[in-house]
């Protein structure tokens, strides 16, 4: 494999990890010296579904459940955890084969990694709660809201799309290519120095690298699965992202967005919110400080926005 080969495949790995079927090769990990200063009030390994997956709780509030993206770990939300622990419960899982979860030998699938996350969610005593996912942990979390929705109170999709044609053409074919076989040439990359700094079995490097590969080359659709989030959800792009932007607005409108006017009043606004942060791409939007500031407001059911008349009775 060419080097110049392996980065065009690395990034476009990047992308597919954040469709609900998919995962991702080149998300920019947090390193040692960046991961976050928070100390969690808790954390250990529960063992789930035949993996002992490591978990983080941060501050007190209503929990929520916070799923990072592919090659990388809960260490990645280091800029923004510090803001949403404030004044709420934040629940970190590290997932399959990522960070201090080992991968195991079940396999790799968003399907049950979002089952899993349902259990630990119980395990640590937790009826319901909001859940935030980035990219692959967007698509874990697409998931569990679609299997487990009474467990799932508000959510937020950042970079997530619901099918693999969501992405641009090009990406396809690279993507087809990830595998071990790229493991000796990420040795210098922050999601390879992240991985073995942290993981239980840093040997399993190139084995996740093939699980990972393996699943994306699966094509998948979810579409007929969008209806079933009945809670308020949240989609969340960088202008810049991985996902064609038409793909994007299907999205919302899947939802219940976009359809028709809000209206003078707001009547006829959806409860449903879609993002688009400008200057963002999906190698950022995880830690932007843009994201925290749209996503906190509505997992909290809170708006500051009001009606232009509103406004004008105010002033007179």
């Amino acid at each position: 494999m060419s080097r110049t080969l392996f980065f065009a495949i690395l990034a476009s790995a990047a992308a597919l990890l954040a469709c609900p079927g998919t995962t991702n090769a080149k998300e920019p990990a947090m390193t040692t010296e960046t991961r976050t200063p928070l100390k969690p009030g808790k954390s250990g390994l529960l063992p789930i579904n035949g993996l002992n997956y490591y978990y983080a709780v941060y501050g007190k509030g209503e929990p929520l459940l916070l799923l990072h993206g592919g090659l990388g770990s809960t260490d990645m939300f280091a800029p923004i955890l510090p803001k949403f622990a404030e004044n709420r419960t934040v629940i970190g899982v590290d997932l399959q084969g990522h960070g201090r979860t080992a991968l195991g030998d079940r396999p790799f699938s968003v399907e049950a990694i979002g089952d899993d996350m349902a259990d630990i969610v119980k395990a640590l005593g937790y009826d319901k709660v909001d859940v935030m996912g980035y990219s692959l942990g967007g698509g874990v979390a697409f998931r569990m809201a679609v299997r487990h929705p009474e467990m799932v109170r508000r959510l937020v999709l950042v970079s997530t799309g619901y099918a693999t044609d969501g992405f641009y053409d090009e990406m396809r074919p690279q993507q087809a290519q990830v595998s071990a076989a790229a493991a000796p040439f990420m040795k210098d990359t922050p999601m390879y120095k992240s991985y073995v700094a942290v993981a239980p079995h840093p040997e399993d490097f190139p084995k996740l690298l093939d699980a990972l590969g393996n699943f994306m080359r699966q094509n998948r659709d979810y579409s007929a699965d969008v209806p079933k989030l009945k809670m308020p959800v949240m989609l969340a792009y960088g202008d810049s992202d991985m996902y064609k932007p038409e793909h994007e607005i299907k999205f919302y409108q899947m939802l219940g967005g976009g359809l028709k006017d809000a209206g003078w009043m707001r009547e006829n606004l959806s409860r449903n919110r879609l993002a688009i942060l400008p200057n963002r791409t999906h190698y950022d939007v995880f830690f932007a400080p843009e994201l925290t500031a749209a996503a906190l407001p509505f997992l909290n059911g809170e708006t500051k926005v009001k009606s232009w008349d509103e406004v004008v009775g105010e002033t007179e």
